[in-house]
C-alpha cells in the first residue's frame, strides 16, 4: 500500500525483525553488482500494530511474562551507493530458518537464538575469523532470554563471544528503569540502534569493524493460534571503516 504511490521498483522483503538486514544484504547485492547506483533499506515497527495481532490486544489487559519483549516504535533507514566514503558493507551471510519447536509467541528470544548461533558459526567456518576480530557482535533482537540462550550455545561450539556480543534489544531500552521485561524487539529496534548508534559509532572511529546480526521470528498469528512453532532466521552483514579487508 506504501509503494504503491512511488512509481518505482519495489522487492517486498518480509523477515520480520531480521528485515533491517535482509535489506541491506540486498542493497548491497544490487550496488555491488551495478544494477543500482543508490539503494535504501528502510523498516519500522510500533508497539500497538504488532501487539494487536501477535499477542493480547492491549485493551483485554493481559499479564505479560517474563520471557515477552517490547515492541520498538522505532524506523531506520541507511542509504547504500557503489560509491562513497562512509562505513562499507564488507561482506553477508544470508540466514537459514531454523525451528527449536518454540511454540510461545512471548518467548521470541528463544525462538530465534538458534538461527542467530547457527548463521555466526557459519560466518566464522567460512571466513576463518574469530570474534576478537570485531569490536562487536550486534544481534537484534534476542533480548535477556535469546541473548543467554545464544552466548551459552556459542560457546559450547567452541566460539566464545561473551567480549564482544552486545543485543540492540538490550541497548535500546534501560531495564532497571523501564518495565520491558526481557527487552526490546521489533523490525524498527535493530534498524533504529544501527542507524543512530553503530553506524555513528563507525563514522568517528569508535568501531572500526562489527558484525550486525538481525534476528527475525517467523511468525503468524493464524499459526500460533493453531499451536504451530515459531521458526527463526538471522541473516548477517559485516560492517566496516576499515581501507583494507
Amino acid at each position: 500500500l506504501a509503494a504503491r504511490t512511488l512509481a518505482a521498483p519495489f522487492l517486498g522483503l518480509y523477515g520480520a525483525c531480521s528485515t533491517m538486514t535482509e535489506g541491506l544484504l540486498l542493497c548491497a547485492c544490487l550496488t555491488d553488482g551495478g544494477y543500482a547506483a543508490h539503494a535504501a533499506a528502510v523498516v519500522s515497527s510500533h508497539f500497538c500494530s504488532a501487539e494487536r495481532p501477535y499477542r493480547f490486544p492491549l485493551d483485554y489487559g493481559g499479564v505479560r511474562t517474563p520471557t515477552a519483549q517490547w515492541t520498538v516504535t522505532a524506523a531506520g533507514a541507511v542509504v547504500v551507493s557503489a560509491q562513497g566514503e562512509g562505513p562499507r558493507i564488507l561482506s553477508a551471510t544470508p540466514g537459514v530458518v531454523t525451528d527449536p519447536g518454540v511454540a510461545d509467541a512471548n518467548n521470541m528470544g528463544t525462538a530465534m537464538a538458534p538461527a542467530a548461533c547457527h548463521t555466526l558459526l557459519r560466518y566464522f567456518r567460512e571466513t576463518g575469523r574469530r570474534p576478537t576480530d570485531f569490536d562487536g557482535i550486534f544481534t537484534g533482537d534476542l533480548g535477556f532470554e535469546g541473548s543467554t540462550i545464544l552466548t551459552e550455545a556459542m560457546q559450547k561450539a567452541g566460539c566464545d563471544i561473551r567480549s564482544v556480543h552486545h543485543d540492540c534489544g538490550l541497548l535500546i531500552y534501560d531495564r532497571d528503569s523501564q518495565d520491558v521485561h526481557a527487552g526490546g524487539s521489533g523490525c524498527g529496534c535493530s534498524a533504529s540502534v544501527l542507524s543512530a548508534h553503530l553506524l555513528p559509532m563507525l563514522e568517528r572511529g569508535r568501531f572500526r569493524d562489527i558484525l550486525f546480526v538481525a534476528t527475525g521470528a517467523l511468525l503468524s498469528p493464524m499459526a500460533v493460534q493453531q499451536g504451530q512453532t515459531i521458526p527463526g532466521i538471522a541473516h548477517l552483514v559485516r560492517i566496516t571503516k576499515e581501507e583494507t579487508p
